[in-house]
């Protein structure tokens, strides 16, 4: 009797820490873990190679990231805010919801990237790539949308739209 009651103690036993592993197995793989937000406020990061990373949410906030390379990034909601983009390259990025104000982009490759959305009152674009670009619903100055006006052109391949449509060009 002894045995048996020490033999089901044992099976209940083995039981629950299987059960136990089962369940927390299951949890992890059920895990899809989202990207994590960075912060490089006031970081130097010049030619730095982002290329192809899901930035989400992320902060560049006054960091130099002249020459760097963000090209197919996930920028979706970052904050660029007051950074020196110089020379950078966005080809194919989104950059939907992002904070752009005061960036300069200055000679900066903007094809086909998406800015969805995106807020880029006094960001400067003298000199930059927009071919393929979306502007749909981004805020600009009137004076740096007449500018970007001028060299818009081309259809972005995700969004369909074009330039100038999205920039409201007459």
């Amino acid at each position: 009797m002894m045995n048996k009651k020490l033999s089901i103690r044992i099976c209940t036993s083995i039981l629950c820490v299987l059960l136990g592993g089962v369940v927390a197995i299951t949890a992890i793989i059920g895990f899809v873990p989202t990207a994590l937000a960075l912060e490089y406020n006031k970081e130097i990061l010049t030619e730095a190679d982002f290329s192809g990373r899901d930035l989400t949410d992320s902060s560049f906030t006054k960091a130099n990231l002249k020459k760097s390379n963000f090209s197919g990034a996930n920028l979706n909601g970052v904050s660029f805010f007051a950074a020196n983009l110089e020379s950078a390259n966005f080809e194919g990025a989104d950059l939907s919801n992002a904070t752009l104000d005061s960036a300069r982009f200055i000679k900066a490759n903007l094809t086909n990237a998406v800015l969805e959305g995106a807020f880029a009152a006094n960001a400067k674009f003298d000199g930059a790539i927009i071919d393929g670009a979306d502007f749909t619903d981004v805020l600009l100055r009137p004076d740096e949308q007449k500018k970007l006006c001028q060299v818009a052109k081309g259809t972005n391949p995700i969004t369909g739209r074009e330039t100038r449509d999205s920039l409201f060009c007459p």
